[in-house]
């Protein structure tokens, strides 16, 4: 996934912890809030594991979440991983990932997911 997608500041997480809308799954929660652009954030605590457990969830999040660029709304998505992501499989997180966009209807009009 490209930098220029992603959510870096604490204030930009702050804002979507904020205003956004939340669905969740087993392994992850999904915030949704308006913004102009799309903007996509990670969230994954010390809960999940050590540094090497931790980046390995955001590598698999961020290439689940890379095929729905194109057609995911504009707005700011923080996804957080649960304790139980580091055990998931990538094929799991990329179903939940899915699904949560689809609860989030953040799919453009004539998406077919």
């Amino acid at each position: 996934m490209e930098k220029s997608y992603r959510l870096k500041k604490n204030g930009a997480f702050q804002y979507v912890y904020r205003r956004g809308k939340s669905v969740s799954t087993r392994d992850l929660v999904m915030l949704a809030a308006r913004g102009r652009g799309l903007k996509v954030g990670f969230s994954v605590s010390k809960k999940v594991g050590n540094a090497v457990t931790r980046n390995q969830v955001k590598r698999r999040l961020r290439e689940c979440f890379r095929p729905h660029l194109g057609d995911v709304k504009n707005g700011l998505y923080v996804i957080v991983a649960r304790p139980s992501a580091a055990e998931a499989t990538f094929q799991m997180l990329q179903k939940q990932v899915q699904d949560l966009l689809l609860r989030q209807h953040a799919f453009r009009e004539g998406h077919n997911a």
